[in-house]
Order: C-alpha cells, then structure tokens, then sequence
C-alpha cells in the first residue's frame, strides 16, 4: 500500500507536467526534426501556406483563450490583428527599432486597448458583447483609412523585415551566408515563435488565472460565488487576447510587407473564429490544427478547381470564381462542424487517442 500513493502522485505530476508523457517529449522531438527538415524540402508555395499558418495559429491561441476558455464571444480581432501590423511599420520602419523591441512592443499596445475594450464585457455577454467587439471592425477600418500619417491611408504602408542590427530573418540567406531564400528563412523564424506562444498559453490556461477563465465560462454566478474576481479576469482575458492578436498582426505585416485596411476587415474577424470552431474551442493545440485547415483549405481549392467543369477563374465568365467557390465551402465547414463535430479537430483528435489507447477493448 505504502507505493500507491507515490505512483498516484507519479501519474499526477505526469499530467500536469508540460511534456511529461513520454508520447509527448517524442512529439516534440519529432517536431523538433521537422522544423529542420520542412524548409529543405518543401518549396516556396507550401512554405507561405506554413508561415501563414503559424502566424494565423498565434492570432487563433488569443481568441481562443478568450472565446474557448473564458467564454467572451469577440467579433473584433480582425481590428487587434490590424492594429498590431501598423504598430510594427511604426515601430520598426519609422523609428527603425530591431524585432526584439517591436513585435513585443506591438502586443503591448494591444493589449492597452484590449484593457479599454475589456469593461464592456462586464456589462454585456453572448450577441450583445459579439455585436460590440463588431463595432470594433468599423472603428478600426476608419482609423487606419484616415491617420494618414501612421498608417498611409487607403494606399497602406510598408512594414519593414524583422531585424537585429545587420542580421535580417527574413533573408537569413544573404545575412548569414547560408542557401535560404525567403520563405525558408522566415519560416525558420516564425515557428519558434509560434512554438513560445503555445508554450506560454498552454501555461496560462494551468495557471489560477486559466481555471478561473473556465469557471467563468462554465458557470459565471457560481465561479463569483466561490470566490473568482469575475471582472479582474474577463478584462484579463481580453488583455491577453489582444496582446496575441497584435503580436501576430506584427508578424503578418512583417511577413506581406505592405498591407492596407481592406485586409483588416470583418472576414478577417470570422476567418480567426472559424479557426477557433473547427480547430476546437478550449484547445491550444485546436487553435494550431484549425488555423492550418483553414489556410489550407483554399490552396487546395485553389489546385483542384480546373478540374471542376463549373469554376471559372476570370469574373465575367459564365460559372462559380475560384474565390466564391472558396466562400461556399468556407460556410459549410463552419456549419457542418458545428452540426457534426461541435468539439472540432481537437475534438476528433481525443476519439482516436482514445480508441487506440482503450484498442482491442475499444467500440
């Protein structure tokens, strides 16, 4: 009996450790190979789908953590997205700042305005608070339109290539003296970063903050009955939010180089909960699996739809556009995970985890 206890506190700290299941540390390790080993093989079509995925995944952990775990409905990080590209032109192309200083710098501003924005939702919940995070879009897309000075106007403005000193990560190749082209060199940039902010959510949700971000979401009345400071935490996770959508807006200006306002629109907004939907409310790694189907999806339409009779790709043709076709099966995976997979990949994922844990017992 005297063993017991020990191996139940052996299995405990298992579970709650980061990595402490074996399954896990090979994972990582596998993971860790092929962060090494993508950029060498894969050419520069599926190396954009890739950074486009690890820079939307950062955006997808913040909305999560605020949508999936404390259950604050927000229609408005295209805006946050939006805002952190900016800071980074004027940070990094005005001031001439290195990306140490202004990619965190830019997640710094949103989450000041997150802070501004989080009283609402101790007032208002569920369309209400969706209906003024909205308004968001709109405010932002007037901003950016006519702080000319910031922001370039209608026209947008450059952002500049993350730097320290000489040392370019978004030509690595030049710099360093190595075979990298662009693509290979800020992927090996942005997925470490994507890596620190997995990291860093998953800890948040493990943490007294994430329990009660949960307890909030799942019974509010009851959570501030034992105790939870319901406001401290409902701003908290809109700080927290915003900062992840800002520092992901950075890195996508970074990464197109010039953006405008038309990017920053309220398609954006819904693409990222989307991302949150499919890829499975309440799951860090979901928001990784959700924001790549989502980035994926319309590549592969895109290489299958000359050999679909009905699609066109020049508009005045007779038939459906590669982007209208895109917008059809865009709605319909929203609905159908909603209908038949409200959990989503993570979801999906935990199944067949299962299954083959429980194999041959399992049905």
């Amino acid at each position: 009996m005297s063993g017991r206890p020990e191996g139940l506190r052996t299995r405990y700290a298992e579970e709650v450790a980061l990595f402490g299941r074996r399954a896990d540390r090979a994972w990582v390790a596998l993971l860790a190979v092929a962060y090494i080993a993508v950029p060498l093989v894969l050419d520069d079509l599926w190396l954009s789908v890739l950074i486009f995925t690890a820079i939307a995944a950062i955006g997808a952990i913040g909305l999560n953590l605020l949508t999936g775990f404390a259950g604050q409905v927000s229609l408005g990080h295209g805006f946050f997205i939006g805002l952190g590209a900016y800071a980074a032109g004027v940070l990094g192309g005005d001031l001439g700042l290195p990306v140490v200083v202004w990619l965190p710098a830019a997640g710094l501003l949103g989450a000041i305005v997150g802070l501004a924005i989080g009283p609402f939702a101790l007032r208002l919940r569920g369309l209400y608070l969706a209906i003024v995070t909205l308004g968001l879009v709109f405010v932002g897309d007037h901003v950016f339109r006519n702080a000319r000075l910031l922001t370039g106007g209608p026209q947008g403005r450059a952002i500049p290539s993350p730097r320290i000193g000489d040392l370019n990560f978004a030509d690595l190749g030049s710099t360093l003296g190595v075979p990298l082209g662009r693509e290979q060199s800020f992927f090996l940039f942005v997925v470490p970063l994507l890596a620190l902010a997995v990291v860093a959510a998953k800890n948040i949700a493990r943490t007294r903050g994430g329990r009660a971000f949960q307890a909030i979401r799942d019974r509010e009345i009851a959570a501030e009955i034992v105790g939870v400071d319901v406001a401290r935490y409902k701003i908290g996770a809109f700080v927290v939010s915003s900062f992840y959508a800002a520092a992901a807006g950075a890195l996508l200006g970074s990464y197109l180089r010039h953006v405008t306002p038309d990017r920053f629109d309220l398609l954006l907004s819904v693409q990222y909960v989307a991302m949150v939907i499919v890829g499975g409310a309440g799951s860090i790694y979901g928001s990784v699996s959700g924001a790549l189907f989502i980035v994926l999806v319309p590549r592969l339409v895109e290489q299958v739809s000359p050999l679909i009779p009905f699609v066109t790709r020049s508009a005045g043709a007779a038939g459906v556009t590669v982007f209208t076709l895109n917008q059809i099966v865009f709605g319909l995976l929203i609905v159908g995970f909603l209908v038949a997979e409200p959990l989503g990949l993570a979801g999906i994922w935990r199944r067949l985890r299962l299954y083959f844990r429980m194999w041959p017992f399992s049905y």
